[in-house]
């Protein structure tokens, strides 16, 4: 949405310059994304001042060109040599000093230079309307008035104001700020009520209408409206007497500003009021209304319908048009006709200011792919209360500018009129929302600034009216935001201490579950990806076989060729992240992604949660004293058992995996429930998304692997309060004796207090018997009940060396 400064200026009276006024509609929620200074004329005439021609004379090397002297006003005359027949002693003119930059008409833009014309110094330029850009006159020089004054600016004495355009990016909710009053409203309460900005007192100031006199009591032309669910309310007047032409400077200076192409007086003025005050407008040219009717009705079946663009389309029953007694003329909110529009031969008009529901009109705009500035408002919801005075506003001006004469009355269609929304607004619930109390004279302040209605006044709170143009504004924790946002977020201090309480859920928290694994991925390495649902209708043909190719969900209406259907894996998804990536040269990848897929069996539509997990390339970055090494299936299979690990699912399964997007993996089950299928992804896959080496994939059916999940208690074990003893045995043993053997015999003779057996040197070589290796190993030993003896620990480990000596042989090393 773009706003002009100086257009909204008009309606807010305040001391705040452009940037102190975009600070304040961002900190209201109107972020403002850009500045733009846009000047009068290109350049803003910098450089340029009035000077008065002193002396002026016969270059004397060229017949054409004169020398001259000019007082600029900051000291002594300059010379200039000036080429224009008209240049003479005692005028005042305009004048380019050094290092001004030119931006003529016709050109290329140039910058002013001290030089010298035939052999005369010359220091400046006596300038012509078109090497100024000020019009296309370059018969002479431009010649000032007697009363100009010298060395003034020459933007200053030709009143060319600069404009700044302010970009805001609306929210599509906030439809009561599409317009340059309905911004200036919001700015109004914010400069009125917000904390912590210059204090200023700010005046709000709404267009004056003045009466509307009509030559005859009523309209030539009659209105029928047969869709009153579509189109609630339909307004209208007709404009007779009306000189089609260009806008005067004013009004096309506004367009500009804010990025519109002026087209005609009438459609310039229709838009205008569009951006003044929030309410599209559409003129019809009143002699091409067939039988002096209005007829707003649903399309018929297969009717056609040319458009301004001159496009011919076919309608739907479901688009609303307005048409006359014989044919359509606009699809109502969206898009004016061909054969219905004002040209230059239009003398009479038939104004229409409708209010048409947002519904409709969206999938109206969509269906046939017409985007609009009117379809843009009524897709979000316009104000159905403004309909008349948008009219009234547009028919003044249209007087005022283009000569009409209004020869009817208002016709005003409002069969059931829509109500101001009634909220409550609970004081303590406000506070408690809002985490500090604002006083009630603010919030009423507040809310009568917005103009929010206060209906009546309990001790415990406010009975309000909401109007139609906040149609955003429905509930009581609606209003609470406009009282914190008008109030300031940044008032609000930060609290001073936190509480907090230690709940158990009954059930599993999925979301934080899911949070979880995507913490555990990404602490791996690994970068989460999130795509569209959407997909490429080919990847139909790459299921596993014509009943999974059935069952995909086709999209009625696509956005594009691309995107015909609802993905049915995410597998896809994926490997089209992966080809991006290695074309950039990035081809060590860990990823993963959360989300749905689709299908739908004997009309049921099924949606799935699933995970997808990706490794490709190198285990670890490429460095020098590193071998690279790329990754295998083992490291894919590691990675979601460490899943389930951390899942507390300690019992699954794995079989072999035939399917045709792997070439080789495995199934994971618990019990008999598949939990996900990992393997390397099949050539033929490959192939399809033009990628080579190995990829490794997982489709992990995440409501399978919750469902896993059991609902018991971690088991856990109390912490030992007494020390633990460490003993080491260095031994010989046969070669062929493995520490498995150690370690489970050790624990064979003594269950209760050993608790680890560790091998931690290994020796095999000079100075040992032929056949024989060493074998260093500790031994922990712990009481939970008390604290063990030297005795204690002598026992234990003389039952364990004696069990060692007898069955493996071993012998203590000296």
């Amino acid at each position: 949405m773009k706003i002009s400064y100086n257009w909204l200026r008009e309606y807010i009276d305040t001391r705040l310059d452009v940037t102190e006024i975009s600070e304040v509609l961002t900190a209201i929620g109107l972020e403002v994304e850009s500045v733009e200074k846009v000047e009068a004329v290109p350049g803003g005439l910098q450089g340029i001042v009035i000077g008065e021609v002193m002396e002026c004379e016969r270059h004397p090397d060229a017949d054409r060109l004169s020398l001259t002297k000019v007082n600029l006003g900051n000291g002594e005359p300059v010379q200039i040599v000036c080429g224009a027949p008209n240049v003479a002693k005692g005028q005042k003119v305009l004048v380019a000093t050094i290092g001004a930059k030119l931006h003529p008409t016709e050109g290329e833009p140039f910058v002013i230079k001290k030089g010298k014309i035939r052999g005369q110094e010359s220091v400046g330029m006596i300038c012509a309307e078109d090497e100024l850009g000020l019009g296309k006159s370059h018969d002479g020089i431009m010649v000032l008035n007697e009363s100009a004054i010298v060395g003034q600016p020459a933007a200053e004495y030709l009143q060319l104001a600069g404009d700044h355009c302010i970009e805001i990016g609306l929210t599509p909710n906030r439809t009561d700020a599409f317009s340059h009053f309905g911004v200036a409203r919001d700015l109004y309460a914010a400069i009125r009520n917000m904390e912590g900005i210059k204090k200023d007192t700010p005046v709000l100031k709404k267009p004056v209408l003045s009466a509307l006199h009509s030559s005859e009591s009523a309209s030539k032309i009659s209105v029928e409206v047969h869709g009153v669910e579509a189109c609630p309310r339909y307004s209208g007047i007709t404009i007779s007497g009306i000189k089609v032409g260009e806008s005067p400077k004013w009004l096309r200076d506004r367009l500009v500003v804010i990025g519109l192409r002026p087209i005609n007086n009438i459609v310039d003025i229709t838009n205008y009021v569009q951006h003044e005050i929030g309410q599209p407008l559409h003129a019809f040219d009143a002699a091409k209304i067939g039988g002096d009717k209005v007829v707003v009705r649903f399309a018929n079946d297969a009717e056609t319908f040319t458009t301004l663009d001159g496009v011919e389309r076919k309608l739907s029953i479901e688009d609303l048009m307005i048409c006359d007694s014989e044919k359509p003329m606009c699809i109502a909110g969206v898009f004016g006709g061909l054969e219905s529009g004002v040209t230059e031969s239009t003398t009479s008009i038939f104004l229409e200011s409708a209010h048409f529901n947002s519904v409709f009109v969206r999938k109206t705009a969509k269906r046939h792919g017409l985007h609009t500035d009117a379809s843009f408002r009524f897709e979000r919801g316009c104000d159905p209360s403004v309909t008349i005075w948008a009219l009234q506003r547009a028919a003044q001006l249209i007087a005022e500018i283009a000569g009409g004469k209004i020869n009817s009355a208002i016709t005003d269609i409002y069969p059931l009129e829509l109500k101001p929304f009634a909220v409550e607004y609970d004081w303590q619930r406000a506070t408690s929302l809002i985490g500090k109390e604002i006083g009630k004279d603010k919030v009423k302040s507040i809310l009568g600034d917005l103009e929010i209605e206060i209906v009546s006044e309990k001790d415990e709170g406010l009975q309000l009216s909401v109007p139609l143009f906040r149609n955003d504004v429905m509930r009581e924790a609606d209003i609470v935001e406009e009282v914190l946002r008008i109030y300031g977020y940044d008032q609000i201090e930060a609290p001073k201490g936190l509480r907090t309480s230690i709940s158990i859920a009954p059930k599993l928290n999925v979301e934080k579950l899911q949070e979880r694994i995507a913490s555990l991925f990404a602490a791996r390495g690994f970068s989460e990806m999130m795509s569209m649902s959407l997909t490429r209708m080919k990847y139909r043909d790459l299921m596993m076989d014509e009943s999974t190719a059935n069952a995909a969900v086709e999209i009625l209406n696509p956005l594009s060729g691309d995107l015909g259907m609802m993905r049915q894996t995410l597998l896809f998804n994926g490997l089209e992240a992966i080809r991006h990536n290695k074309n950039f040269r990035n081809g060590d990848l860990r990823l993963f992604e959360f989300g749905k897929i689709y299908s739908v069996y004997n009309s049921k539509y099924i949606e799935e949660k699933r995970l997808s997990v990706f490794l490709t390339g190198s285990k670890s970055p490429e460095s020098w004293n590193n071998a690279q090494a790329d990754v295998m299936f083992s490291d894919l299979r590691g990675e979601i058992e460490n899943m389930l690990h951390s899942l507390t699912i300690r019992s699954f399964t794995f079989s072999n995996l035939s399917h045709p997007h792997y070439q080789g993996g495995v199934e994971c089950y618990a019990g008999k429930m598949l939990l996900a299928r990992l393997g390397i992804a099949s050539s033929n896959i490959l192939k399809e998304f033009d990628l080579s080496g190995q990829i490794l994939m997982a489709d992990v059916l995440w409501e399978n692997v919750i469902k896993s999940i059991p609902m018991s208690r971690i088991p856990y074990k109390e912490a030992s309060k007494f020390p633990a003893v460490r003993r080491d045995l260095s031994m010989l043993l046969s070669k062929g004796t493995s520490y498995a053997e150690i370690e489970r015999l050790a624990f064979e003779t003594e269950r209760k207090l050993l608790k680890s057996v560790n091998l931690f040197d290994v020796y095999e070589g000079k100075n040992l018997e032929e056949g024989k290796k060493s074998y260093a190993v500790s031994f922990m030993l712990q009481d939970d009940l008390k604290t063990m003896t030297d005795q204690q620990v002598d026992v234990v480990m003389g039952r364990i060396q004696k069990s060692l000596e007898e069955k493996l042989g071993a012998t203590l090393r000296s």
